[in-house]
């Protein structure tokens, strides 16, 4: 299989392999890129599962990768929440009105704040751009994600898809968050060395709820908010290779995943969401948006990075 850091503990791996007698062989990837890279070029028969987000399991079923999935071989759908067993309201996952991915982990982007400088918490994402944090904000280097954070704080009807006549604004967003930030971090390791660092008041937290643990065991009084407009979420799925030996075993294994210890250490250990308990960051009321495929995420990085380099607006948007 193919997995993300903690998805397949050792302890759970073990489980399987005496329940089912087979042998599990687990690997690892660290980035969309990686997962895609692993899954195509002639190397889709070596595996037999994978996790993948929604927006990225799209692109896994237009190329034809991967099974539709037998529903009745995953009893343990039923332990999950009810928004994740109604697989239908979710972007992606059924297609031609069959199933293929469920719902195991996901991470809501919210905003962490520092709970000493900042008195009033923030409730909306345009907090980022808010004159008193000058200096002290931190944001992710995306231009995927900046650019649907641009699009909230704009009030447009959706983040992942920008009209040409929305770039230009969306371009000026994101020109004013470059100079109100005190720096951009990509990995969540490297964001709690910044935060401390920089000593920052405000931070928008790509990796949600496993950022905030992880900027808590650092010893930081931080508050964790999701804003009023929606907190961008990905929300990771296991899904079946088309190249898969044994289907029957790879459903054995994404049914296991839904038992109550899987899920209780992806929370306990990886700081995640999971589909089977409720999340202890969310409040009633919170809305999440499922990350899902961009107009053009080409377009978005290009322009990103011009941004980020310090180009002024008309130099952004120049051909």
């Amino acid at each position: 299989m193919l997995a993300w850091p903690g998805y397949a503990e050792p302890e759970v791996v073990a489980a399987f392999e005496q329940r089912s007698g087979a042998r599990v062989e687990v690997s690892v990837v660290d980035s969309d890129t990686v997962l895609w890279q692993r899954l195509t070029h002639n190397h889709a028969q070596d595996f037999d599962v994978f996790a993948a987000n929604t927006a990225e399991l799209q692109r896994y079923i237009r190329q034809e990768l991967v099974l539709p999935l037998d529903t009745n071989a995953l009893p343990n759908r039923r332990r999950q929440l009810p928004r994740f067993r109604d697989a239908a309201s979710l972007p992606g996952l059924v297609q031609g009105g069959r199933l293929y991915g469920v719902p195991y982990a996901y991470a809501e982007m919210g905003l962490i704040y520092d709970r000493v400088r900042v008195l009033d918490p923030p409730s909306s994402i345009t907090a980022l751009w808010d004159e008193r944090y000058q200096g002290r904000v931190l944001a992710y280097n995306d231009g995927s994600h900046n650019f649907s954070l641009a699009a909230q704080a704009l009030g447009l009807k959706t983040p992942f898809h920008l009209s040409e006549a929305q770039w230009p604004r969306a371009v000026d967003r994101l020109i004013a968050l470059r100079r109100n930030v005190a720096g951009f971090y990509t990995q969540p390791e490297e964001s709690v060395a910044m935060f401390k660092r920089r000593q920052a008041w405000l931070m928008f937290a790509n990796y949600g709820s496993q950022q905030l643990q992880l900027v808590r065991q650092a010893g930081l009084d931080v508050g964790y908010v999701i804003p009023k407009e929606g907190a961008l979420a990905w929300l990771d799925c296991w899904a079946v290779t088309r190249g898969a030996r044994d289907p029957a075993l790879a459903h054995a294994w994404i049914d296991h995943l839904l038992e109550p210890e899987p899920s209780r250490l992806l929370m306990t250990r990886q700081g995640l969401g999971c589909t089977v308990q409720a999340s202890p960051v969310e409040r009633p009321g919170d809305k999440l948006l499922w990350l899902e495929p961009v107009e053009n995420e080409e377009r978005r990085n290009a322009l990103w990075a011009r941004i980020v380099s310090g180009d002024r607006a008309s130099r952004v948007l120049a051909p």
